[in-house]
């Protein structure tokens, strides 16, 4: 499916049918001028969606994931219910190869383990990891909007606001995490207006934040990131929001590459500086943010973009796809559960250990 007609786009990720049906994305890398659709029905799509960012975003990452060990039941396999937990926990695997960085993949992966090892002798296993994966997509959904409500109560009207890369509906179930406190501002009648770094090199910002923000009719302002510091210094600049994709346990958050430069220049223009994700993005056996997992990507995103060379053949390239910015530069982090300030490892403990005892009531 192609068109140019985004005024009513499907979810960035859904699945169609029963247990025998199969995923469906939208292709990332063709917004805002393609809205095209991936049909998935392999494991080895859905890898190669994740590991091309035809899907991105570490919410989205993981949910797909998930449909895709979904999918490792239709592989033709003999009508046994040791071969259906066997192909399952090999799609698992293998999808955690797809990309290092985004825990969500992870995590997602994880609870779908948990279902395998708990009914591999179910010949109701297909069943089961479905209703698994649908409930990691719903529960995101849920999330994002908590998320939206926590966040616009730290955002005043008439707010201006920069964000950087896409953490937006795009990149979870449906709301996003750093664009639901936007869109949410909208919802209760704030009027915001945003600048979308374009983040180089892949311009996920100008291409995919710009247009989810352009649909929802929120003023944007798309700049280079090495515009944003100028942004800072000659306009008002009430805050700056980022989604993430790990975050420790003492709160240091890797995102997309640029951020904690980002997080830099607003500590010294005193621009808050807010981080909004689900819990599930919370790594909390690492503590150090120095010990996530960096992904470098292909020389081509930066030399050769969309095939254009714009450098001498054969320099040398560097390109990691995420920076990691400590705790002390960012003013709170905003999850489904409320919002964490001063980001501490205390006071993450703290927040998580306070809705636990909450649940278990």
């Amino acid at each position: 499916m192609a068109s140019n007609d985004t005024a009513s786009s499907p979810p960035a990720v859904e699945w169609i049918g029963d247990h025998n049906g199969h995923l469906r994305l939208i292709d990332q890398t063709l917004l805002p001028t393609t809205l095209r659709l991936v049909e998935c029905r392999n494991v080895e799509t859905v890898w190669d969606a994740i590991k091309m960012l035809r899907v991105r975003g570490a919410p989205a990452i993981g949910i797909a994931a998930a449909y895709g060990v979904v999918l490792s039941q239709q592989a033709g396999l003999s009508k046994t219910s040791h071969s259906a937990a066997t192909a399952a926990r090999a799609a698992a695997d293998y999808l955690a190869t797809s990309r290092p960085t985004a825990v969500n993949l992870f995590w997602a992966l994880d609870r779908m383990r948990a279902v395998i090892d708990e009914h591999q002798a179910d010949p109701s296993l297909p069943e089961k990891l479905l209703t698994e994966a649908q409930a990691i997509h719903v529960e995101d959904q849920a999330m994002c909007r908590a998320i939206g409500k926590h966040g616009a109560a730290l955002i005043p009207d008439g707010a201006t606001l920069i964000t950087h890369c896409n953490a937006g509906g795009l990149a979870t179930a449906e709301y996003g995490t750093a664009l639901s406190v936007m869109f949410t501002c909208q919802d209760e009648g704030k009027g915001i207006s945003v600048y979308a770094d374009e983040t180089r090199p892949l311009w996920q910002g100008a291409r995919l934040t710009a247009w989810e923000l352009q649909q929802r009719g929120i003023p944007t302002t798309v700049i280079c990131d090495s515009m944003a510091a100028h942004v800072m210094q000659t306009r008002k600049i009430d805050a700056v929001i980022t989604g993430a994709d790990r975050i420790t346990a003492r709160g240091d958050a890797a995102n997309k590459i640029g951020t904690y430069g980002l997080a830099v220049v607003a500590r010294y223009h005193n621009v808050p500086f807010y981080v909004a994700a689900p819990s599930s993005t919370f790594d909390m056996q690492l503590v150090d943010g120095r010990d996530i997992p960096i992904e470098q990507r292909d020389a081509s995103e930066i030399v050769a973009p969309y095939g254009n060379s714009i450098a001498p053949d054969g320099i040398g390239v560097y390109n990691p796809a995420f920076d990691v910015t400590p705790a002390e530069l960012i003013t709170a982090l905003i999850t489904e559960r409320g919002v964490i300030q001063p980001v501490t490892q205390n006071a993450i403990e703290q927040h998580f250990q306070h809705e636990r005892a909450l649940e278990a009531k």
